[in-house]
C-alpha cells in the first residue's frame, strides 16, 4: 500500500515538472527559431555579397567605386547580422543554462521530497510495527486474563457445588439421626 502511495507522489511530481519544462522548451524553441532565421538572413546576404563581387558596371568591365561600396555595405550588413546572431545565441545559451539550473533545482527538490516521503513512510512503518507488537501483547494479556477468569470461575463453581453438597449432607445427616 505504501509503495502505491510512493508511486502516486512520484507521478505527480513528474507531471508538474513536465508542465514547467514544456513552457521552457517553448521559449527555447522560439529563441532557436530566431537564431535560425538570422542564419538564413546571413546566408542570403552572403549570396548578395558574392553577386556584388561579380558585378562590374564600370567601363571595360572594371569594378567601380559604387560596386566596391555595395560590396562593403553588404559585408557591413553581414557583420551586423553576425553580431546579432552572437547576441541571440548568447540568449539561447542562457536559456539552456537557466533550464539546466532549473532542472537541477527541481531534481534536488524532488529528491528532498522523496527522501522526506521515504522517511515518513519508514516512520509510519516502524510505528505500525510497534503498534502491531503492542496489539499482540495486549491480545496475549487478554487471553491470559480470559484463561485466569475461566479457571477462577470454574474453581468458584466447583467450590460452590462442594459447599452446596456439604450443606445438603449436613442437613441430610441430622434428619437421618433423628
Amino acid at each position: 500500500m505504501h509503495f502505491y502511495k510512493f508511486i502516486l507522489v512520484l507521478t505527480l511530481l513528474l507531471a508538474s515538472f513536465l508542465g514547467v519544462k514544456a513552457q521552457d522548451t517553448l521559449a527555447y524553441e522560439v529563441q532557436r527559431q530566431r537564431v535560425n532565421n538570422l542564419l538564413e538572413q546571413r546566408t542570403a546576404r552572403f549570396g548578395q555579397f558574392n553577386q556584388s563581387l561579380e558585378a562590374r558596371t564600370g567601363i571595360f568591365g572594371f569594378k567601380t567605386k559604387k560596386d566596391m561600396q555595395a560590396s562593403i555595405d553588404i559585408l557591413k550588413e553581414i557583420i551586423a547580422t553576425d553580431n546579432h546572431i552572437f547576441k541571440e545565441t548568447k540568449v539561447l545559451l542562457d536559456y539552456k543554462d537557466m533550464e539546466k539550473t532549473f532542472i537541477s533545482y527541481k531534481a534536488e527538490e524532488s529528491i528532498a521530497r522523496i527522501n522526506g516521503y521515504v522517511n515518513t513512510i519508514s516512520k509510519q512503518q516502524k510505528l505500525q510495527e510497534q503498534q502491531s507488537l503492542e496489539i499482540r501483547e495486549l491480545q496475549a494479556k487478554a487471553n491470559r486474563l480470559l484463561v485466569y477468569s475461566l479457571v477462577s470461575s470454574l474453581l468458584l463453581i466447583l467450590l460452590m457445588i462442594l459447599l452446596l453438597k456439604q450443606i445438603r449432607t449436613k442437613k441430610a445427616a441430622p434428619s437421618v439421626n433423628s
